[in-house]
């Protein structure tokens, strides 16, 4: 997916690469920024490659090998560098060797405002949904229910913006039966908050790795028509993450088709070595992604973005020390995509974490005191 065998192989950046200024150094252009970068290609030793018609330096005249094992990595290939610059979101990098005619091209994304951003995502949400149904008679409002007042808090000193992926149904509730009493709340508090499409329900696991076309959209469309029904479509994102990051390459393109822009994921493997939370990439795809904040399928119009850090799985006390180790990245610290999940809120279920007000506050507080920003992801890695 992301080294095709061709005459001339891109190696920094490559296709579908997001970068920010932590990937180059901005530059001023009669008053307009640029980004420029270095770009790399490996081709045929003895070639004439340009870049963007920018004359390239030889960086490495050893061969390269073991880059990927298509074709023309079995060729004796050299490293050529040039140095150009990105004035837009998409930029189309082409690189010719006018020797032979050859060229390939890569298309990459430079992303504005993409450092010093924060985000944070709840998963797997419908209890308190269930609850605020529940209690549309005592609560008088939205915040009213505990879960989400803690999330309001935290917004409240910190300015963060939480996105919450929900599924249709749970043990007698499903979001037919929601409330839509709160609705111009939800619409009031649109700045901040952000629901979304994750899933049918809880169980089975993985539910969208084998799935149909008809079935993933089924189950979004279920979830999506009543969000706007009891919230509005303010409240809609073109960006989502699917219960345990699962989806076919026909089921992303079915909720591309739907309107989704961006899937959010892991792009790590299990504990057996098969991809975790990664939807339908390869593992060229997910040991690249995972040491970059995004990268975009450009076949499929699909931005990819990388969690950093899910906070449920830590303890209160280590969670500031797994921030600062992703910080010291550039490459995956420009945004920090922060994520937790519902259920650890509650004392009934079986791993209740005590702590988990105190968790999102230390995140938005190591958050604001380190020059973030909150956001949606919409806002800084989809073209405005």
């Amino acid at each position: 997916m992301l080294c095709m065998d061709k005459y001339l192989d891109f190696l920094s950046p490559v296709d579908g690469d997001v970068l920010n200024e932590f990937d180059g150094e901005i530059k001023d252009d009669k008053g307009h920024r640029v980004l420029e970068i270095k770009v790399k290609v490996a081709a045929p030793a003895g070639s004439n490659i340009r870049i963007n018609g920018v004359s390239t330096r030889i960086v490495d005249e050893q061969e390269i090998s073991g880059c990927c094992t298509c074709r023309s990595c079995n060729d004796n290939r050299v490293l050529y560098e040039a140095t150009i610059t990105l004035d837009g979101y998409r930029n189309t990098i082409t690189a010719r060797d006018d020797n032979s005619g050859n060229e390939s091209k890569a298309v990459v994304y430079w992303l504005r405002e993409g450092t010093g951003k924060y985000r944070i995502s709840a998963d797997d949400n419908i209890w308190f949904l269930r609850d605020l149904t529940k209690n549309s008679n005592i609560y008088k409002s939205l915040f009213d229910n505990p879960y989400l007042k803690v999330y309001k808090d935290v917004h409240d000193k910190y300015g963060t913006k939480f996105h919450f992926n929900l599924f249709y149904q749970t043990e007698g509730f499903n979001l037919s039966q929601m409330t839509d009493k709160y609705k111009s709340e939800w619409q009031a508090n649109a700045d901040w908050i952000r629901l979304t499409f994750h899933a049918l329900q809880e169980f089975p696991d993985k539910p969208y790795e084998t799935a149909t076309c008809e079935k993933m959209k089924e189950d979004y469309l279920l979830v999506t028509n009543e969000i706007v029904r009891f919230a509005g479509e303010e409240l809609l994102s073109p960006i989502t993450t699917t219960h345990w990051g699962t989806a076919t390459l026909q089921g992303a393109r079915t909720l591309r088709s739907l309107g989704v822009k961006g899937l959010v994921g892991y792009f790590v493997y299990d504990e057996e070595g098969k991809p975790l939370a990664s939807y339908y990439t390869d593992n060229k795809v997910i040991d690249h992604l995972n040491k970059r904040d995004c990268w975009k399928d450009n076949a499929e119009d699909i931005m990819f973005v990388k969690h950093d850090i899910v906070l449920n799985t830590l303890k209160l006390k280590d969670v500031v020390p797994y921030l600062e180790n992703v910080k010291k990245d550039p490459h995956q610290s420009g945004i920090m995509e922060m994520l937790i999940h519902e259920q650890y809120f509650y004392d009934y279920y079986h791993a209740y974490i005590p702590e988990f007000k105190e968790i999102l506050m230390t995140a938005a507080r190591w958050a604001t005191e380190n020059g973030y920003k909150p956001t949606f992801l919409s806002e800084v890695v989809l073209e405005k």
